[in-house]
């Protein structure tokens, strides 16, 4: 026997014991992968490969970059550039925590274990970011896709930098340019970690009314009304009924009040617009309130308590000056005092229909002065202009009704712009010193339509601001009691309406995303693995993704069999492989890591299938989160507050846990949790994403998670009051193509959400959610699933086409329910059965919706949630490396036992 035999036997077997144990416990533990070889930085061209650039300037490191000529995704281009990466044990090697390279240290990873135990996800203060340029692009993009979700195109340059963001990248970005680090760049030089700023402005946000508040300008007008039908002011005021019944037919919840004055207004037609005699000429004003309201109710103005208002306009414009007659010149409507109503009439005259005499038209712009603006009353060509506020809002509302007025528009919206006050409002005339609440309400209707939302946002903050007692609005600074022309010229800007579109019938309902084919994507046996289970890395089941696919068929009803292998894979112990990644692992019951966000995702999803969260996989998950309820601030235990779930350092997470400790009867136990909750509600109505969170933190679909969580405490006038402030800021955020903003652009994942949220006040917001209905099905694929964003990346997105089958329900957390629990168990070989649910609409409650994930965003097949960090994880040279290493050892442990055969020391069977 050689002597490399006799070594063989002798030392093979255990060895290779211990070699087996460890490449297979791998996959279990926190440790790094192996570099690879780069290649050559001049493989990659402007049109070939892709540059990776990673910055240890946080720990005085260099600057490195390397090439991959055929990258195929961005954790590939990472480990093949000759980098090395490190997981974390709470999530597995898909999300990046520390990252190593042989160029510095020899290969070191930062931060090293003594500073970040990558047990649980970082924080967002200090973690890997990861940026994108691609070609020809001279500035980075935070990505809004997870490393192995992001496809590197030719001439792409890819950075990772250690220390904080927010979850837009709107800080943190790396501080060398994308132009030095890629292939034709000079060798880069290394750099100092940036610094987060603070909001750049730091100007306070406007506070935005919320639905009580509206409510209580609504009683309060009810309360002005003379035997609830009218206004009396040393007798029967019409220009005010008329402004009543229109504020209440713009503030909404008053149907039987606002009748019952149209009903008096019917009777006094003629009293209100002929207070002369009807051979005398109309009250303009009178007139052209009335019409408009007539077609802002629903009415028809040409049969008005036997009026055709409508004729009654267009029979009384003046052919020629004639001042007994009331028509100060050609043009005019016959005893129209100005700008104000003339603006009126037009606006009504258009919203029934018909378009305008040319001379009205010609009439109204004639009289806008150089300045944009439009005075109170009639001007000769030698008159000086004091503009008028609430004339030049009526002008602008009328002419953009109008249209073709673009030049007139924007002098008036530079006018306006100007014009406005620090504190959002505006004179009463030039020189007042003060704002007065009356035109400020117009002119936050006439800021809306013109696109000026943040100007818009200011001078409603100042109506807010001067809600008086018992619900009306004061005047001006010296007047602290209400007035009731202050409240009706405000109302309307209060409750988010304007008289250009107020009452408009919505249009029909756009296309909708088909929820079957949606369901089918996310069932096929390319995405859920084995028919249990989603992962975002080969062998690592994606626990937070199999839930949230679990949220969406259980919202949908689509494939109740595969809803329940998903269940009792989860309630099983969610173990593949001899990997040794668990629920367990995740949850962290028990440990110094529980993760609250996690716990009561799980809890949460026991309860909507029917499941007893108090013995599901072992544990008392209602009593875990009891547990995990932190007493007081203790960052070292990963508790941001009293209240705060330990470790949910999400939005997701805290709430998710509110409403599982709440359907389970836990009400009191989630007092505090929802003080914290309440605790993080910014002044202009948003949630941030993460916990503790950054100035700029405002996310849409943590927004609309904590509104659903909030949503159920209908006694608590704060939560209900939260809830309000949320949805309307969630409705100020939509874009023209009915999408919501995300970390990912206009992203689906945050629509789905939003449409979730805004469904809490679905006739309220029943416009909105249409709109977003039609985005989300102009973003659905062909093969059913949904693409990240508009214009993102494509192809479809497992991750994204959850939030979005469940979320396009429209259905809260709080009433999803499909109990199949009792179903026998699901033959993974057989025909998924897709139960087809009728389209949603805004209103639609029968069906449950989708949960959006607490666990942080996982690589792959989908791309990291808004709000959360993007995740990141081996590359196939890895995981092939150690297959071999696996296989080598087959292969010498078997030839070990021949040879102990042969020599009598053992058999091989």
């Amino acid at each position: 026997m050689s002597p490399l035999v006799s070594r063989t036997s002798r030392t093979s077997a255990p060895w290779l014991a211990f070699l087996a144990a460890v490449t297979l416990g791998a996959l279990a533990l926190v440790v790094p992968t192996r570099a690879a070889i780069a290649d050559p930085l001049e493989s990659c061209t402007p049109t070939q490969g892709a540059v990776v650039a990673v910055d240890f300037g946080a720990w005085g490191g260099p600057l490195l970059r390397g090439c991959d000529a055929t990258p195929t995704t961005g954790l590939d281009l990472l480990h093949e550039a000759g980098f090395t990466t490190t997981g974390t044990a709470h999530d597995g090697p898909g999300f990046i925590c520390r990252i190593g390279s042989p160029a510095f240290e020899t290969g070191a990873e930062r931060p090293t274990p003594a500073d970040e135990a990558c047990q649980l996800t970082p924080p967002a203060t200090a973690y890997w970011s990861y940026w994108i340029a691609p070609a020809g692009q001279d500035h980075w993009t935070y990505s809004p896709l997870g490393a192995m979700a992001q496809r590197p195109g030719p001439g792409e340059v890819e950075a990772w930098v250690f220390g904080g963001t927010d979850i837009g990248g709107s800080t943190g970005a790396p501080s060398f340019t994308p132009a030095s680090v890629r292939a034709s760049g000079p060798t880069p030089t290394p750099s100092a970690t940036p610094t987060p700023t603070a909001n750049p402005t730091g100007t306070p946000e406007p506070v935005r009314p919320t639905e009580a508040q509206v409510k209580a300008v609504a009683n309060y007008l009810v309360g002005q009304l003379t035997d609830g039908d009218h206004v009396d002011n040393w007798g029967v005021d019409y220009h005010r009924t008329i402004a009543v019944a229109t504020a209440l037919a713009g503030t909404g919840g008053q149907a039987q009040t606002l009748t019952k004055v149209v009903d008096y207004l019917r009777a006094h037609v003629d009293a209100a617009i002929f207070p002369n005699g009807d051979t005398a000429a109309p009250h303009a004003g009178n007139l052209a309130d009335l019409a408009l309201l007539s077609t802002i109710i629903g009415g028809d103005p040409r049969a008005f308590g036997g009026r055709d208002l409508i004729a009654t306009l267009t029979d009384n414009v003046c052919a020629a000056t004639d001042v007994a007659a009331g028509c100060a010149a050609a043009g005019d409507f016959a005893g129209s005092a100005g700008p104000m109503s003339h603006a009126s009439a037009l606006l009504a005259l258009k919203r029934a229909g018909v378009t305008p005499p040319a001379a009205t038209v010609s009439r109204l712009t004639a009289q806008q002065c150089a300045t944009g603006a439009f005075a109170g009353g009639w001007l000769s060509p030698t008159d000086a202009c004091d503009p008028d506020l609430a004339a030049t809002a009526l002008a602008v509302l009328a002419l953009h009704t109008l249209g073709g007025h673009d030049a007139a528009l924007n002098s008036a919206k530079a006018f306006l712009s100007g014009a406005q006050e620090p504190d959002g409002g505006y004179q009463p005339w030039t020189g007042a010193g003060f704002s007065d609440t009356y035109p400020t309400g117009y002119a936050a209707q006439a800021l809306a339509v013109l696109g000026l939302a943040d100007r818009a946002a200011a001078a409603t903050g100042l109506l807010v601001a001067r809600i008086a007692t018992g619900g009306g609005l004061s005047p001006d600074p010296s007047n602290p009691d209400a007035d009731l022309a202050a409240t009706t010229g405000a109302a309307l800007a209060l409750a988010g309406k304007n008289l250009a579109t107020l009452g408009e019938t919505p249009p029909p309902a756009g296309p909708r995303p088909d929820l079957v084919k949606g369901v089918s994507y996310l069932v096929a046996p390319t995405n859920l693995i084995d028919g249990r289970y989603y992962e975002s890395f080969p062998g690592f089941p994606d626990f937070g993704l199999s839930i949230d696919g679990a949220y969406a068929l259980a919202a949908t009803g689509g494939d109740d069999a595969r809803l329940r292998a998903i269940v009792e894979f989860l309630r099983g112990g969610g173990a593949v492989g001899d990997s040794g990644f668990t629920v367990d692992t995740w949850l962290g019951i028990g440990t110094d890591y529980a993760a609250g966000g996690a716990i009561g995702k799980v809890a949460l999803l026991a309860q909507v299938t029917g499941y007893d969260p108090r013995s599901f996989g072992g544990h008392d998950l209602i009593a875990a989160l009891g547990d995990v309820t932190c007493a007081k601030l203790d960052v070292q235990a990963g508790c941001a507050g009293p209240g705060n779930y330990r470790y949910a350092t999400s939005v997701f997470g805290q709430s998710l846990g509110i409403i599982a400790q709440r359907r389970a009867g836990q009400g009191d136990a989630a007092t505090k949790p929802v003080d914290f909750l309440k605790s993080l509600q910014r002044a202009d109505g948003s949630f941030p994403s993460l916990i503790p969170a950054a100035d700029a933190d405002r996310d849409v679909d943590s927004t609309a998670m904590a509104a659903m969580a909030l949503a159920p405490l209908a006694g608590d006038p704060a939560a209900v009051s939260a809830v309000d402030k949320a949805l309307t800021w969630i409705a100020s955020t939509q874009k023209e193509h009915g999408g919501f903003p995300g970390a990912a652009g206009d992203s689906t994942n945050s629509t789905a959400l939003a449409i979730q949220g805004l469904t809490q006040r679905g006739d309220t917001y029943a416009r909105q959610v249409d709109k977003a209905l039609s985005f989300l099905a102009g973003q659905q694929n062909d093969d059913g699933g949904f693409t990240v964003a508009a214009g993102g990346q494509a192809g479809s997105d497992v991750r994204a086409s959850t939030q979005v089958v469940g979320g396009a329900t429209g259905v809260s957390f709080a009433a999803l329910t499909r109990d199949v629990h009792e179903l026998p168990g699901p033959d993974p070989s057989g025909t998924p059965t897709t139960n087809p649910t009728p389209t949603p609409t805004a209103s639609q409650s029968a069906s449950p919706s989708a949960a959006p994930s607490v666990s942080p965003p996982s690589a792959g097949t989908g791309g990291h949630s808004s709000g959360n960090l993007p995740r990141t994880g081996w590359s196939i040279v890895t995981i092939t490396l150690l297959a071999l290493v696996l296989v080598v050892a087959g292969i010498l442990l078997r030839v070990s036992a021949r040879r102990r055969a042969l020599s009598g020391t053992g058999g091989l069977s």
